[in-house]
């Protein structure tokens, strides 16, 4: 790919963006480019906030996102961030609806939000809830909890959205079909458009659904570059990921950031 690499494995939790800042600045050489490597079930959207500010401090000509297995929920949030997005046939991202931690395990916000809206539609019936209902919702729906999940699925839009204009569509000068020229005003639009598809509970059905790069084009019309078509980025990508899967897997590591000559993690043995 022509740049500096660094590798991003497992859930994002605080704590991860001091990692990667600790990582980028040790690093006394830099390519003008840097390739993140990222692979992520999603995790909490304040989080992915800080990373991409963090790694452009430290690129701020160029960042790609690989994504050589998945980038789910806020992972997809943060893979918008890039100049490119790089995918294959086997690659997906998610819907953007952060996950949230729910009487102590991780929830879909907007599943939850569904839920929610669906009990007090139901309720504003003349057939009203039933005891079981009645009991389900004063027990799982806290109303500082509901205000925190709308919160957060109004962050992860916000932010698909900023960064879409200011990053993936910053060269986007001409319209494909017709060569017009491409305003700002084009620009929000069209990320609006995409924010919206991939909040779009109906549309996906599941939180953990994966949305592939053919999707993505076609449907969503988002721009991916696609790895699997070159053999030797293909037996890189898959090389590198594999490799880095099994060191965590073989000491136990939850998570990981990788730089070259650089390895931090949680979670495990040391390496």
């Amino acid at each position: 790919f022509g740049g500096d690499a660094l590798g991003l494995v497992g859930s994002m939790y605080y704590g991860v963006e001091d990692f990667i800042r600790d990582a980028l600045e040790r690093r006394s050489v830099k390519h003008d480019k840097l390739i993140v490597i990222v692979d992520t079930e999603g995790g909490y959207i304040e989080v992915v906030q800080r990373i991409p500010d963090t790694i452009r401090y430290h690129y701020p000509a160029c960042v790609e996102f690989v994504i050589p297995n998945y980038a789910m929920s806020a992972g997809t949030v943060l893979v918008v961030a890039g100049d490119a997005i790089h995918m294959d046939y086997y690659s997906v991202l998610g819907p953007i609806d952060p996950q949230v931690l729910s009487h102590s395990k991780w929830v879909p916000a907007l599943g939850y939000l569904e839920k929610f809206r669906e009990l007090m539609e139901k309720a504003a019936t003349k057939k009203g809830l039933n005891d079981a209902e009645m009991a389900y919702l004063a027990s799982h729906f806290d109303p500082a909890d509901l205000y925190s999940y709308e919160q957060a699925k109004k962050l992860s839009t916000q932010l698909l959205k900023q960064w879409l204009v200011k990053y993936k569509f910053k060269d986007w000068t001409k319209t494909a079909t017709r060569g017009q020229n491409v305003t700002v005003r084009m620009k929000e639009k069209r990320a609006a458009e995409i924010a919206d598809a991939l909040n779009n509970t109906e549309r996906w059905n599941s939180h953990a659904r994966p949305i592939s790069m053919d999707v993505l084009r076609n449907d969503l019309n988002l721009k991916i570059e696609d790895f699997g078509s070159i053999a030797e980025r293909k037996e890189s990508v898959r090389c590198y990921h594999r490799l880095l899967r099994d060191y965590m897997g073989r000491l136990q590591h939850k998570w990981a950031i990788h730089m070259t000559d650089d390895y931090a993690h949680i979670g495990g043995s040391h390496a």
